[in-house]
């Protein structure tokens, strides 16, 4: 690890909320601790962790704090702005991290990986406990994200995703547990790499393309098209379907049962979708695994997520009708991203 100033990379720190930045009543304080709205600003996160000065010069930027599960396009553009602004005046920026609540925080991840137009490396950062909770995850967190966004070797990864000393890729990893400090997983082919003490080590890069190699630009947008997951389950009709379509709908992710299909009123009442001018894209509930287009799926021009999951399927149809509206162009994006 670089132990002067003048070897340190530089590293600017966005944080935007979420149980990192919490602080609750006590040590054992670990759950209900949002009761207290105590909240704290980048700085004052840095300030907490003192030893990321051995790994590098953290520049804190301020960003507004917002609720993670109040999080959606408008807060993704504005990283995305303030993301271009650190790169344009920290001279010799060799990354960004990014503080983020682990709620939506792989959404969010997805979200910048597609539309960010930056090429320094990009990585989120959140913890399970929170700032001042007994063996909070926080500090060690932080500290291992800013140490692979200053890897030379997570440059042209897309947006990573640290927790836990494991570093994800944005498009594969979702949170899997509600409490638990190993949450953050890639179900079907595993991590990326890992923050150890000795090295930032990586053993694989995702083929998928990635930012700022893509055809999207959130921070050029006036707003996302209305796309809705409709989620099935025993005995699950067309309600939810026609009112998706009702509401101005322009796609719809069907978040089917494994290996990838609805029930049967929902197959129609989604087919019907499609002959209204609505893209459809089938996904599955279970977070794991292809969804392949078979005969019928493609009789009823309904699409494959492939293996995203409904709620990052959501997003890439949402800035894919942005671009386009050729249910065979929004196939290519879905093989391409």
């Amino acid at each position: 690890m670089p132990d002067t100033a003048s070897s340190k990379p530089r590293v600017a720190f966005i944080g935007s909320g979420g149980t990192m930045a919490s602080l609750g009543e006590n040590g054992l304080d670990i759950q209900d601790y949002g009761r207290h709205g105590r909240v704290m600003e980048a700085d004052a996160i840095v300030a907490r962790v003192p030893e990321l000065a051995l790994v590098a010069d953290v520049v804190p930027r301020p960003c507004s704090a917002v609720i993670s599960t109040r999080i959606g396009f408008r807060d993704w553009q504005a990283l995305a702005r303030e993301c271009d602004k650190a790169l344009a005046e920290i001279p010799g920026l060799a990354g960004i991290v990014i503080g983020h609540g682990t709620a939506t925080l792989e959404e969010t991840a997805y979200a910048l990986s597609l539309g960010l137009k930056i090429a320094v490396p990009v990585v989120m950062v959140g913890a399970q406990r929170p700032a001042s909770g007994l063996s909070t995850d926080m500090g060690m967190n932080l500290l291992n994200a800013v140490r692979v966004a200053a890897c030379p070797e997570s440059r042209g990864l897309g947006v990573l995703v640290l927790l836990n000393d494991e570093i994800q890729a944005a498009r594969e990893v979702s949170k899997t547990s509600t409490w638990r400090l190993q949450t953050f997983r890639t179900p079907d082919f595993g991590v990326l790499g890992h923050a150890d003490a000795d090295r930032i080590a990586y053993y694989r890069k995702p083929l998928r393309r990635v930012a700022p190699n893509t055809e999207f630009d959130i921070r050029a947008l006036d707003a996302l098209p209305r796309v809705d997951i409709c989620y099935s389950h025993a005995d699950a009709d067309e309600t939810a379907i026609r009112a998706f379509v009702a509401a101005g709908a322009r796609g719809i992710v069907s978040a089917g049962f494994a290996p990838g299909g609805p029930t049967p009123v929902e197959q129609d009442a989604l087919a019907e979708a499609v002959k209204q001018g609505v893209v459809v894209v089938q996904s599955t509930r279970v977070g794991s695994g292809r969804v392949v287009a078979g005969s019928r799926m493609r009789q009823q021009g309904i699409l494959s997520a492939d293996n995203l999951t409904p709620q990052k399927a959501r997003i890439l149809l949402a800035l894919a009708l942005t671009v386009t509206a050729d249910p065979a162009e929004i196939e290519r994006i879905f093989a391409t991203y």
